[in-house]
């Protein structure tokens, strides 16, 4: 999948709606400004205050859903609601600010932490479709994220084996330059971007000794190339799998976050 094709919407239709939709809501707030100056505490923008408020709250009703929860039965259209949901939510906080930057550090947390909160999970939304789509196509490994570790064991224990009666050449160069790396993990956020990233660089000097060993000791170099070439491919399964598991962290306590001060900012409005 190229990053296109990552971006492009499983569902077009439901993007045209959203956009529509952000479209009614900018005519609406430019005819209200037209006909009177919009404030936060009257008018369209009180407004579109208590609309961000309302969407944000049905938005964090995401994680308690029920895969056949009426009314919308799937899990994939509770995703797609809540994900252009999020958008509308936050063009209503612009707007509800009329696009001036807010006044005092309630304001600009509000600010800050809805946008964040909107744009981690459009982040997420690219991450679910990116990450595994990379994996199946880029690499011939597949391996669950807990299993690895222990794979990595297992692949350091069948190379000692491959190599325990090697030639003094191999042996030295499988001792200082193959076995500190390969049994350990080695996780980089430039498998994003290329599941292959560094694999020729590091397979080089696997293809370099293969010139000056004898037939023999060639097929234990492409052996143990190959047993590298798997754990390079571990390393990328790790480092990818182990994004989608943290992104949620980016994400979670911001909205929880979000929501906590949006309840003390409107019971201050309803107070004062």
């Amino acid at each position: 999948m190229s990053f296109g094709q990552a971006l492009r919407p499983k569902e077009p239709r439901n993007l045209v709606i959203t956009m529509a939709l952000c479209l009614v809501l900018v005519v609406v707030y430019l005819i209200g400004d037209y006909l009177q100056p919009q404030s936060p505490k009257r008018g369209f923008g009180l407004f579109f205050g208590f609309l961000a408020a309302f969407l944000f709250i049905f938005e964090m009703m995401y994680p308690v859903r029920r895969p056949r929860a009426r009314p919308l039965k799937t899990a994939k259209r509770w995703l797609q609601l809540h994900l252009y949901l999020g958008v509308i939510a936050l063009l209503s906080v612009l707007m509800h600010t009329g696009f001036h930057w807010p006044h005092g550090g309630m304001g600009w947390w509000l600010l800050l932490l809805s946008a964040w909160t909107s744009l981690t999970g459009l982040l997420g939304v690219w991450l679910q479709k990116w990450i595994p789509s990379s994996l199946s196509d880029g690499l011939r490994v597949e391996a669950l994220y807990e299993r690895i570790p222990g794979l990595i064991e297992k692949l350091c224990t069948e190379a000692d084996t491959l190599v325990a009666d090697a030639s003094d050449v191999l042996d030295r160069f499988y001792r200082t330059e193959v076995r500190t790396s390969l049994g350990k993990l080695t996780p980089s956020y430039a498998y994003l971007v290329d599941v292959r990233s560094g694999r020729e660089r590091a397979l080089e000097p696997f293809r370099r000794l293969g010139q000056f060993v004898d037939e023999e000791e060639k097929e234990k170099v492409d052996d143990l190339m190959s047993i590298y070439t798997e754990k390079l491919e571990l390393d990328a399964q790790y480092s990818l799998q182990g994004i989608l598991r943290r992104w949620l962290v980016l994400h979670v306590p911001a909205a929880g976050l979000l929501m906590g001060l949006m309840v003390i900012h409107v019971f201050g409005w309803l107070w004062y």
